[in-house]
């Protein structure tokens, strides 16, 4: 939302721009530009998804090292440089470095490298995260226990589900709020959880099967009877931090990596679009908290994996 930046100055306002991604998602967005410089981007035609192209190595952006050009922000896989989101994403990050401060939801030990080149192109950045434990250093009061950022009614029965289970048993699986996939892929998911014998709390939101409808056969509820709940949505922070939960698969978004660095639970990662693949890079490589199962999800890795 850089155009509030306009705003603030018309009205003498310090503006501050409050980045919600990572950093790392936040230098790779800054990078927009060169690559179309570089002759990267645009690409020619479709075939870059499937001729290896997007394993190209990228070594050429300060504080970061062994980047692909599939860990960039999805935004650049375009056939013209003029995409919406290619050209709304890079000049928003561009922008921001016009501003008076950058905030970031992160903290400096986390993302030294890449913050230490930033502060050097912007000379203010404050690090104020994890949000998450920055929030509990605050009284309690209804204002404060009103406040959400979930988008869905939460299922709190699930808590006293996983107060039944063993510590560091529960798989739990949650694609975010707007992440989508096709019903063969929903099925591999399904089967993969069911197949490692593992017990899951899975979030299947209603519309995360593109255009179609969540459905799961009555042979994989009979399966998983005994060690797997389903359920639309839960209060994520309260199931990361309960002793159970032993590993969260996520699309490994912003908010998801950042709660559950926090809670110190492990991730397999399944990125699905925009900075969440540099996002998942970094997990699987600098952090090392980590592994990365394939975009084409199969249900024997899914197994393996868990």
């Amino acid at each position: 939302m850089g155009f509030g930046s306009k705003a603030a100055k018309e009205l003498g306002i310090l503006e501050v721009q409050f980045w919600t991604a990572s950093a790392c998602g936040f230098m790779a967005y800054l990078q927009y530009g060169e690559l179309v410089k570089r002759g990267i981007v645009p690409f020619k035609d479709e075939n870059f998804m499937h001729d290896g192209t997007l394993n190209t190595p990228i070594d050429w952006i300060p504080g970061m090292k062994n980047v692909r050009l599939k860990d960039i922000p999805t935004f650049i896989r375009v056939t013209n440089v003029n995409d919406i989101m290619f050209d709304f994403m890079g000049s928003e990050a561009q922008n921001c470095l016009n501003s008076s401060a950058i905030i970031f939801n992160t903290f400096d030990e986390f993302e030294h490298e890449v913050l230490e080149v930033l502060s050097t192109i912007s000379p203010k950045i404050y690090t104020i995260g994890p949000l998450k434990l920055l929030g509990r250093h605050f009284p309690e009061s209804k204002l404060t226990n009103s406040l959400t950022s979930s988008l869905w009614k939460e299922d709190t029965k699930c808590l006293e589900w996983l107060d039944k289970k063993k510590p560091n048993s529960v798989v739990y699986v949650n694609y975010g709020s707007i992440t989508m996939m096709t019903a063969e892929h929903l099925k591999e998911f399904a089967w993969g959880l069911a197949n490692s014998k593992h017990p899951f709390l899975w979030i299947v939101r209603p519309d995360v099967v593109k255009g179609d409808l969540v459905i799961l056969s009555d042979e994989f509820f009979e399966e998983i009877k005994d060690r797997g709940y389903i359920t639309n949505w839960c209060p994520q922070d309260q199931v990361l931090a309960h002793p159970s939960v032993g590993a969260f698969l996520t699309h490994i978004g912003w908010n998801s990596t950042i709660e559950t660095i926090s809670e110190g639970v492990p991730v397999i990662c399944w990125p699905f679009f925009s900075e969440q693949q540099m996002n998942c890079r970094y997990a699987c490589t600098d952090w090392e908290i980590g592994m990365e199962v394939s975009p084409d999800v199969k249900r024997d890795e899914i197994e393996s994996t868990c």
